[in-house]
Formats: structure tokens, C-alpha cells, sequence
């Protein structure tokens, strides 16, 4: 039976045609995000509440402007919590502030409230130096051991060096101090919440991790501390709890068009991860004002990930052309030239760009959807160059998979500008134009994030799991690294560590003032990569639905966070 006369079922089923299948973890949600109530006057009541409470915060927040340390140790927790986007304007009045008489603070020989100082506004673009640490080294150049018996320092401390760009050795030199010796110590601590705090800052950094989670993480831990605002963390639980219903709205819409497409059927091949990819949006933005563009970026991730396995686990080099032509000439007349089982796909390709057109068009920003458009095109393209490389046997050269591998199907210059499509006017034409005019000219903060992204997930490929080594699959990062250098597996994954680690470094750079775009367009990208940087560090991916994805996602949709006063949820 050919290609242009079967379905992707009966293809699949006809043991003549050679193809690099993949046997993917199936769809594990059901239907229960499907028929979702969402009630709108509860919904409403809520946000009355909230609004109650931020003024509440607010007023203590703007009444501790004469005590820094006390405005800061606020806003950290207001940030840890996730709630600070409703105090962005006096978060940053406070710190600017701060900043501008910053000498002052940092004449504390106290390694936690230097930390502290450092750490929050360093995350936040002022450009502290890190020189305010080397008063805590002694005359050899090394930290003092005095410092390790002050643990909640030594944690401080930690998490403040994890801001640090390259060059700067006494960060890196803190970061490996504070890690080792909080290893050593954690058992026995067993004062609440320290405890609790240490564990989980060993478990994930803080700079790399997503903060919705972090907030879910965070709250029992404020909870337990004599000195936390009981405004605040009641503000944080409602809050979240009211934009989970929110969030329970949309992935219930996505979940009908996803299921109205009819690609899991037509496509059996590909992974189902409508939920999942919902949720990687997600973590890009929570906020309400960004519901239209968190669903727009979700279908595409959507999208994007059956023309991963399209190329990757089913389609032949010659159906592949066939596609990629028609990719490239985007017409719904191309349909005809393809494959029955591509058909489908592809039109739910072009109606799906069709609907952003549409929208862009009422908006006056059709400039948007055309720079979505070039980046789906140049992903294609590279993974059509995969899928030959695949055919071929042909392992690339470090940099042909740099240029393919990392800058263009790791899929962070697409999935970007397809985050970028939805939002307000912080969106320019320049925004786009800073993602590049194809993935090679992208920003430095761009190529990062594609580095962290490609890097990890091909670490994870060979250490963690050996899926990928089962069946005929283009080349790792790993890989291509044994082969040009002559080295072990083991030492190509060291190597590469170091690059992730300096990607990051490359990332924390971006933030510093000032910056080449608007905070709200650097946030995008810093959320993006930390989700790559959640699931990898434990082994797991966008793939296999390890325990850190579906956590993610029971935690983002599915449990509610527990509320002493028994709020009714909407």
C-alpha cells in the first residue's frame, strides 16, 4: 500500500516500510480537564478577596521603606510566593531605592543580609558587584570557616550565587562552598522550617526553578516561620487557587480543540501531550492578562511536537520531502501532493497560523503571525536535516549540530517567538527581529536558552535513560562531542555540563541593566528555559512523563492548595 493511499494506521501496521518508530508513553489524563465548570461569579468573589489583601500587603510593603532589610525580606517572600506581579511598580520603586544607596547595605558583615541584598537585586537587573563578597575570605583568598556554621548565611549565600555571569570566581567559588556543606549538614538539622528549606534548595535551585512550583513549595515552609505576614501568605494561597480555575478554563478548551483536531487518532505515531504542553505555556506566563497568549503558545508546542515525531519516528525521507515542500509553500493546494496520513496535520497546521492571523489582522500586528510563520518553516528545516543526517547514518560535526541540533530543533527559536505572538505591546517588530532573522542570528540570551534546552535533554539521553539508544536516532550533543575529540561518554557529558552552566551564566547576563529588551520579554525566555531545567535535572522529559512533569502538572491543575480557612474555590 503506498504512502499517498494509506492512513498513518494502516502504515503502521505494514512491516515492509522501515521506520524509526518510537514507542512513546501513551496519554495519561483522560478526560478529566475535558467538561471543566468554570464558575464565574465564585470567580468574582475571589478576586474581590485578593484585591483586599494586596492592599493590605501594599500598605506594609510602603511602610517599611525607612527599614531596607525588612522591605527586602518582604519582597523575597511576596517573589517566593509568586504573588509579586500585582506589586511590580512598588517592588521595583523599593529596590531602585535600595540600589541607589546599595554602598551602604553592603558595609554589613552579616553573609546573610549581604546575600540578601545581593541576590534580590541582582535578579532583578541592578549590577551589584560580586567583590561585596570577599570580605568574608580570609587572607588566603578562601572563605572563612567561620561562615559554616551560619546556615541560614550559608543558604543565603548559595542562592545569591547562583545570579553570577562568567568571570566571576568568587561566586562560582560560593556556589561549590555552600552546596558541599550543605550536603554535610542537612541530616542534622532539625529545626522546622530550616530543614525544610535546606532540603529543597538542594533538590532545585532557586534561580533555575519554576516559580509557580516553587510558590506551592514555599507556602508551608513561610507558614512555619514565627515571623510571616498572615496577609500575605492568605493572599498567596487564594490567589493561587483562584488563577488555577483560571488555568482549569483553558486547558478544558484546549482539550476540546485538541481532541476536535482528531490528530491523536490520525497520527498514532506522535506523542499526545496536549495537557503537558498546556502546562510548559504555563510556566512561560501565568498571569491572567496573558490567557489568550499562553493558549496560543500551547497549541503551538502542541503542533510543534507532531512535527518532531513526524521527522523523528515515522516519516521516510521521501514522504519528509514531500512535507517539508509543502511547509514551505503554505498552501492548502499542497495537500494533494502529500501522504493521506500527513493531510490532516497539515491543515490543522495552516488553520491554526490562520486563526493567529486573523487575530494579529484586529489588532494592526500582522507582523506577528509572519515572523511565526518563518520560524515554523526554519524548524521544519531543521528537522528535516535530522531526518537525512538519521537516514544517513552521518554523525555531524560539533558545530553542524550546533547549528541544527541546539539553534533550531531544540525548538526554543520557534516556541519564543511563538510566546512572543500573543502578548501586549511590550511586543515590537524589534522583539522579533532581537529572536533573529532565522535561530543563527538569534540574541546571546536566545542561543542560551537553545544550549540549556539541547544540552540537558541529550545528557539525560545518555545518563539517565537509554530510550534513545534503542532505536535509529539522529546523533546527540554526546555523541557528536566522542567523536570529534576522541574522548569518553562520560567526559563528553562532563563537557557539556560546563557548557549548561555557562549558558546560565550567559542567561543571569541578560537580566543586567541595561538590558536589551524590556523585563517582561527576558522573563519569557528565562521561564521557558527553566522548565527544560526542572524535568532534565531529575532525569525525566517532555517524553517520558517522568515524576517532575506529572507533578507539574497535578500540581498546576489539579490540587488545590490547602486553605485553613476553608475558602470556597471557584
Amino acid at each position: 500500500m503506498s504512502a499517498k493511499q494509506a492512513s498513518s494506521q494502516e502504515i503502521l501496521s505494514n512491516s515492509n516500510v522501515e521506520r524509526p518508530l518510537a514507542d512513546f508513553p501513551p496519554y495519561i489524563w483522560g478526560d478529566q480537564f475535558l467538561n471543566y465548570h468554570f464558575d464565574e461569579m465564585a470567580y468574582e468573589r475571589k478576586e474581590k478577596k485578593v484585591q483586599i489583601l494586596k492592599d493590605e500587603v501594599k500598605r506594609e510593603l510602603l511602610g517599611l521603606a525607612d527599614d531596607p532589610l525588612m522591605q527586602l525580606k518582604l519582597i523575597d517572600a511576596i517573589q517566593r510566593l509568586d504573588v509579586g506581579y500585582h506589586f511590580e511598580i512598588e517592588i521595583e520603586e523599593a529596590l531602585q531605592r535600595i540600589y541607589d544607596d546599595h554602598q551602604h547595605h553592603f558595609q554589613d558583615d552579616n553573609l546573610y543580609n549581604v546575600s540578601l541584598f545581593f541576590r534580590i537585586l541582582r535578579q532583578d537587573g541592578f549590577n551589584v558587584s560580586s567583590d561585596v563578597f570577599n570580605k568574608f575570605k580570609d587572607d588566603k583568598g578562601n572563605f572563612k570557616d567561620s561562615l559554616i556554621t551560619d546556615v541560614r548565611g550559608m543558604l543565603e549565600l548559595n542562592e545569591a550565587a547562583q545570579l553570577s555571569v562568567r568571570g566571576e570566581e568568587v561566586l562560582d567559588e560560593a556556589l561549590d562552598l555552600t552546596t558541599t556543606q550543605l550536603k554535610a549538614i542537612a541530616p542534622s538539622i532539625k529545626q522546622y522550617p530550616l530543614a525544610a528549606q535546606v532540603s529543597r534548595a538542594l533538590k532545585q535551585k532557586l534561580r533555575n526553578g519554576i516559580p509557580r512550583l516553587e510558590a506551592k513549595h514555599f507556602m508551608p515552609i513561610y507558614q512555619g516561620m514565627a515571623s510571616h505576614n498572615k496577609a500575605l501568605l492568605k493572599l498567596a494561597k487564594i490567589d493561587f487557587n483562584l488563577l488555577q480555575s483560571l488555568h482549569r478554563k483553558e486547558i478544558s478548551m484546549l482539550s476540546r480543540w485538541w481532541k476536535d483536531l482528531g490528530l491523536a487518532e490520525n497520527v498514532p505515531f506522535a506523542r499526545d501531550r496536549h495537557v503537558e504542553s498546556y502546562c510548559w505555556a504555563l510556566t512561560v506566563y501565568f498571569e491572567p492578562k496573558y490567557s489568550f497568549a499562553r493558549c496560543l503558545m500551547a497549541k503551538l508546542i502542541n503542533l510543534y511536537t507532531v512535527h518532531d515525531d513526524l521527522y523523528d519516528a515515522f516519516g521516510t525521507i521521501e514522504e519528509l520531502t514531500l512535507f517539508t515542500d509543502a511547509i514551505h509553500r503554505w498552501d492548502i493546494s499542497c495537500m494533494e501532493q502529500l501522504p493521506i496520513y500527513m493531510r490532516k496535520f497539515y491543515k490543522a497546521n495552516l488553520d491554526c497560523f490562520k486563526e493567529i492571523e486573523d487575530e494579529m489582522a484586529k489588532r494592526g500586528q500582522t507582523y506577528r503571525s509572519h515572523y511565526t510563520i518563518e520560524a515554523c518553516k526554519s524548524l521544519v528545516d531543521g528537522y528535516f536535516k535530522e531526518a537525512q543526517w538519521c537516514a544517513a547514518n552521518y554523525i555531524p560535526t560539533v558545530e553542524e549540530h550546533y547549528d541544527v541540533s541546539v539553534l533550531v530543533t531544540s525548538t526554543c527559536h520557534a516556541l519564543l517567538r511563538a510566546s512572543f505572538v500573543g502578548m501586549d505591546e511590550t511586543v515590537t517588530k524589534e522583539t522579533f527581529e532581537w529572536t533573529g532573522k532565522g535561530p543563527k542570528t538569534s540574541s546571546k540570551m536566545i542561543k542560551a536558552s537553545s544550549v540549556v534546552f539541547r544540552l540537558m535533554d541529550d545528557i539525560v539521553g545518555h545518563n539517565g535513560r537509554s530510550f534513545e539508544q534503542k532505536r535509529v536516532h539522529v546523533a546527540s550533543s554526546v555523541e557528536c562531542y566522542m567523536k570529534q575529540y576522541g574522548i569518553s561518554e562520560e567526559k563528553a557529558c562532563e563537557l557539556l555540563s560546563k557548557e549548561v552552566a555557562n549558558a546560565w551564566k550567559d542567561m543571569n547576563e541578560a537580566f543586567l541593566r541595561p538590558t536589551e529588551m524590556p523585563k517582561p520579554i527576558l522573563m519569557r525566555v528565562l521561564n521557558f528555559t527553566r522548565v527544560m531545567d526542572v524535568i532534565y535535572t531529575e532525569n525525566d522529559d517532555f517524553t517520558h512523563l517522568g515524576e517532575p512533569l506529572t507533578d507539574a502538572v497535578t500540581s498546576f491543575l489539579i490540587d488545590e492548595v490547602p486553605n485553613d480557612e476553608e475558602e470556597e474555590e471557584p
